[in-house]
């Protein structure tokens, strides 16, 4: 009788004490907000991070029975186009795009490629980071700083900086198809390429605005990088839209600048200035959606 009182007794204290020793060890397990990486939130982002691309409908080349290429210049000063744009200094897990892709090359991770000068082929010459750079054209400024205890100028010298801000253009190269199977006009992008607008230094009154292609980067192997950085949605802080979805579902706004033709793929500027070069950019544009229209029958 005595043991099975003790039994009893042991049972008790035994079931007694397995809540407490449970809710000590999820104590333990519980992460402090403080340590996080964003910092302002009440809960810990995870799911933008751990994103693949959205995957593209498998296409054979049989059941293309229409393609054009184009390249397009998405203007990030545009206010559809901002989110791509900014921040242009790092906002907690937030970059704009081009530091994504310069970083993206700068571990190793994507290849860029040399803009080329006849521009036939945009993927033919690797570049590397320091390359990169050089595009960016980094100079030393000497200034004259005012010597207090002379009363004379002493030139300094101020280390140049690179100037992410000053890429304000992306050019976009797209393919646009018609897939007989899906029976649907479809595009897929293939390459991007950072455009700097700036001045020189010599052109004190900015009157003549100068612009650089960059480098090339391949678009499908941007994506997996694109698709786990997050883009500023004025409408919803917790909508975690990727780069990889404002350019999947085309969530930006340009103008097509050339099209594949037989004059060597000449620009439209070559052919055409102001007010009619936006007329044959509208004309391409219509005639690709034109051409989907004509396939069916009302």
């Amino acid at each position: 009788m005595k043991n099975s009182g003790k039994a009893i007794i042991a049972l008790l204290v035994l079931a007694t004490s397995l809540p407490l020793s449970a809710q000590v060890k999820d104590t333990t397990k519980t992460t402090d907000p403080s340590t996080w990486s964003g910092l302002d939130l009440v809960y810990k982002k995870e799911h933008i991070f751990n994103k693949k691309p959205i995957a593209y409908p498998s296409v054979r080349e049989a059941d293309i029975m229409w393609s054009k290429v184009v390249w397009r210049m998405i203007d990030l000063r545009e206010k559809m186009n901002q989110p791509l744009y900014f921040p242009t200094v790092g906002t907690g897990d937030r970059v704009s795009l081009v530091n994504l892709l310069l970083q993206s090359i700068k571990d190793g991770g994507l290849q860029a490629y040399a803009d080329p000068l006849d521009g036939q082929n945009e993927f033919k010459e690797p570049i590397s980071y320091d390359q990169v750079l050089k595009s960016f054209n980094i100079q030393d400024k000497m200034i004259g700083v005012l010597n207090v205890a002379t009363g004379l100028t002493d030139s300094t010298l101020i280390q140049g900086t690179l100037s992410t801000e000053e890429v304000q253009q992306i050019l976009v190269k797209e393919m646009w198809f018609f897939d007989r199977k899906r029976s649907v006009l479809d595009v897929r992008i293939i390459g991007l390429c950072p455009v700097r607008v700036y001045y020189e230094n010599e052109d004190a009154n900015k009157e003549h605005i100068q612009k650089t292609k960059l480098f090339w980067v391949k678009y499908p192997e941007a994506r997996p990088f694109l698709a786990q950085k997050e883009v500023f949605n004025g409408n919803n802080d917790s909508e975690l839209r990727s780069f990889d979805e404002i350019f999947y579902k085309r969530y930006f706004t340009g103008f097509i600048v050339q099209e594949s033709n037989v004059y060597n793929n000449r620009m439209i500027d070559s052919y055409a200035l102001g007010v009619e070069s936006l007329q044959e950019a509208e004309r391409i544009e219509n005639m690709i959606f034109q051409f989907e229209h004509d396939l069916w029958e009302f």
